[in-house]
This record gives structure tokens, C-alpha cells and sequence, in this order.
């Protein structure tokens, strides 16, 4: 458009000797200001669709959403999202079942007992983002040299019963040898996000806190970082994006965009340096300091938490179910084919590369 006026203009300009340079100067003013309306209307949030998306805790763990987030990923695809934390994946899964999230995003864990509930409007996982477990076991005094054994006699809060995070500590805790109520005492009784405020008023030896709040605790010398559950508990479909089977197949076009722009996110943070990418999210963490940014973000990277395809497989979902059964909150498996599609992370990998 610009183009086309501006040139229309300049010959006008070159076939009339009684038009002033005054005149083809505010002209090219007027074709400026038009110009700058139109790119402003494009960029209008207002035109795009909105969609609620509610997350489980706000952690550095999940950097590549906040990537997206701030890089206008999510505007290039027309899509206007409001984040919304939700404290838990059993708020999360009530506020997406009740129509106050369009999509959820938490443990894959929940979408499974509502499906075995037998609602006909369950919820259906479309998207990995991490595949450890994020969170990491903190104690009282700084312990360069533990050991799980260590543990024995002591108390730890491990969150919300049934939850990813108590069941995959669980899990770890089993895999080291340590009987559960005699060797070692988890308490179930904390809210997740009361966890970090229970340890710092004295109740418990060890927490299990995800970043940036381990960290924090660190250099207030409240706790120390004695261990990694992501690295002890192995690969898991740990953290999902899901919606309501009635939601996907109403907006099956939201859902791919909102995948394209997730995928997005992952590949930029495949192709950048920890610094590159803490200034990216510094703006949904500016309470913590660039350096411990850039450490955590390395730390995360390094046990290599997330999923670069963002497809849910089989094997993930069964050792997930796996890690549910040993903690004793699952009698009957879901069907993978009812609760996971793989085919919006499929379709956005064909538009992106993953070097």
C-alpha cells in the first residue's frame, strides 16, 4: 500500500510544475500516518482469539512457555493468551473441566483420573513441554556429599497426595531402598504452594521445592539443594498441556495454533545461549536476579528436562501410570489412545526444525 501511494505521488509530482515540494512533503506525511495505522491495526490483540491458559506453579522449570510468551510467539499464530497460575494440578484440572481455563497445563497424572471417573467430557493431553520430574530436594543444612540414606528417620514435605511431584519423590525414595513410613516420613498434608512456607516456619527436615523458590531459599540460607528428583526419577511425561474432549473438537484450530506457537518456543531456546534466554523470561521473573536466571536455566538444561518434540509417547504414559501404581493411586490404566493425540505436535514440527 505504501508503495503503490508513495509511487503514485512521486509521478504526479514529476507531471505537475504547479505542485509545491511543500505539498508532496505533507503528502508523504499523510502516507506515513496511514502506513503506521495499518501496522498497528495487524497488530491489534483485540483481533485475535483469546485463550485462557492456566499453569500448574510458575517455575523457571517451564521455561519454554514464558519463551513463547515474550517473543510474541503466541500473537503470530492470532492467539491472545492470559496466563493464569492455578496452584496445583487438581485447581488446574477443576478450572478447565468448569470452563474457567481453556487449556490446562500440569501433571498428566490428573487427566487420567478424570478419565477414569468416566466423564464423557475428559480431558485429552496434546502437548509435552518437560520430561523430568522439575523439582528438588532441599534441606536444612548444606550437604555437598548426601546420600538417600541419609534421609532415614526424617521427615519430608512432599506436597498434595496423588500429585506428580509427591508420587515421583515416592518413587525415587522406593528406588533407593527406603521403606515409606519406617524408613523415611512424606507428608501429603501441605498444599503444594504452602510447601516452601511450611519448611521456612520449621515443619519438616526436607522439602521439595521447585525453581526459582529452591534457589530463593538458598541465598536467604533458609534450605539447601541436596538433590535433583528430575534426575533420580528418570524420563516421564511430567508436564502436559491438555483441554476438554468438547473444546478440541470445537476448536480444533486453536489448539493447532497454540501448539505452533509452543513449538515455537522450544526450538528458540534450542538455538539460544541460558543468558539469551533469562533476559527472554526475565519479565515473568523480576523478582529474581539475572544470575540466578542463568543458573537455574543451565541447571534445567543440563538434566535435559524438556521434551524437544513435545509428543507424548506410550512408553512415557505407561511410566507414568507405572509411578502411579507403586504409589498406590491407580487401579485401572487409561487408554493412551483416549487421553493423548500426538497429531497437533506432529503438525507443528513440520513447519520448524530442531537443530
Amino acid at each position: 500500500i505504501q508503495y503503490h501511494i508513495e509511487s503514485n505521488i512521486i509521478l504526479y509530482y514529476t507531471r505537475s510544475d504547479k505542485m509545491s515540494k511543500k505539498s508532496v512533503i505533507l503528502s508523504l506525511l499523510l502516507v506515513l500516518i496511514l502506513t503506521f495505522s495499518i501496522v498497528l491495526t495487524a497488530c491489534d490483540k483485540s483481533t485475535n482469539q483469546k485463550v485462557r491458559l492456566m499453569e500448574v506453579t510458575h517455575s523457571l522449570f517451564y521455561t519454554p512457555q514464558y519463551v513463547a510468551l515474550t517473543q510474541g510467539f503466541f500473537e503470530e499464530e492470532g492467539l491472545d493468551v492470559e496466563l493464569i497460575t492455578g496452584g496445583g494440578a487438581d485447581k488446574v484440572m477443576t478450572a478447565m473441566l468448569s470452563g474457567e481455563a481453556d487449556i490446562g497445563f500440569m501433571g498428566a497424572e490428573a487427566s487420567v483420573y478424570v478419565y477414569n471417573e468416566g466423564r464423557d467430557n475428559y480431558a485429552i493431553n496434546f502437548a509435552q513441554l518437560t520430561q523430568r520430574d522439575g523439582s528438588f530436594l532441599v534441606g536444612r543444612e548444606k550437604d555437598d556429599n548426601f546420600t538417600f540414606d541419609k534421609l532415614k528417620g526424617k521427615t519430608i514435605l512432599g506436597g498434595r497426595k496423588g500429585g506428580m511431584p509427591e508420587m515421583t519423590l515416592e518413587y525415587v525414595l522406593k528406588s533407593k531402598g527406603l521403606v515409606l513410613n519406617e524408613d523415611v516420613v512424606v507428608r501429603t498434608d501441605v498444599q503444594f504452594d504452602a510447601l516452601a512456607g511450611a519448611f521456612i516456619s520449621g515443619e519438616g527436615d526436607y522439602v521439595t521445592l521447585f525453581e526459582p523458590v529452591a534457589t530463593t531459599l538458598e541465598k536467604e540460607g533458609q534450605g539447601y539443594v541436596v538433590a535433583s528428583i528430575g534426575v533420580e526419577g528418570g524420563y516421564i511425561p511430567y508436564t502436559c498441556y491438555s483441554t476438554t474432549k468438547e473444546y478440541m473438537e470445537e476448536n480444533p484450530e486453536i489448539i493447532q495454533k497454540f501448539t505452533n506457537a509452543l513449538y515455537k518456543g522450544m526450538v528458540w531456546v534450542q538455538n539460544h545461549s541460558v543468558e539469551e534466554i533469562a533476559e527472554a523470561v526475565k519479565p515473568h521473573f523480576p523478582d529474581t536476579e539475572d544470575d540466578v536466571l542463568v543458573a537455574l536455566i543451565d541447571r534445567y538444561r543440563m538434566q535435559d528436562s524438556w521434551k524437544p518434540d513435545l509428543i507424548i509417547t506410550e512408553e512415557g504414559m505407561d511410566h507414568l501410570m507405572h509411578i502411579m501404581e507403586l504409589a498406590g493411586e491407580l487401579d485401572k490404566r487409561a487408554d493412551y489412545d483416549k487421553i493423548v493425540t500426538t497429531e497437533f505436535a506432529e503438525q507443528a514440527m513440520k513447519g520448524q526444525k530442531l537443530p
